[in-house]
């Protein structure tokens, strides 16, 4: 079962007995309504942290440098680059 509090905190209980525990106010809703709200709360990501969540290991990177694979640096460097490409300042 999920509630919301007044400030439209969510809460999930597995059990009605601990219902007394829920902040005053709390109504049960519905996973919709839940969903809803859980979408309207979400973060807001910038371009940078959007981009460091899909940018490729560095190890990738380091790994081609000390092995001298070419290859596998511009592999890695072209990857970079399509993520900035995809995720514009």
């Amino acid at each position: 079962m999920i509630y919301k509090a007044p400030d439209n905190s969510l809460h999930f209980l597995d059990d009605n007995a601990f219902a007394h525990l829920l902040p005053a106010g709390s109504v049960q809703i519905t996973d919709e309504e839940a969903a809803a709200i859980r979408a309207a709360n979400a973060p807001v990501l910038t371009y940078a942290q959007k981009r460091v969540a899909e940018y490729p290991p560095m190890a990738d990177y380091i790994d081609g440098i000390v092995k001298g694979n070419q290859a596998q640096v511009d592999t890695y460097v072209a990857a970079c680059m399509a993520v900035k490409a995809k995720y514009p300042k």
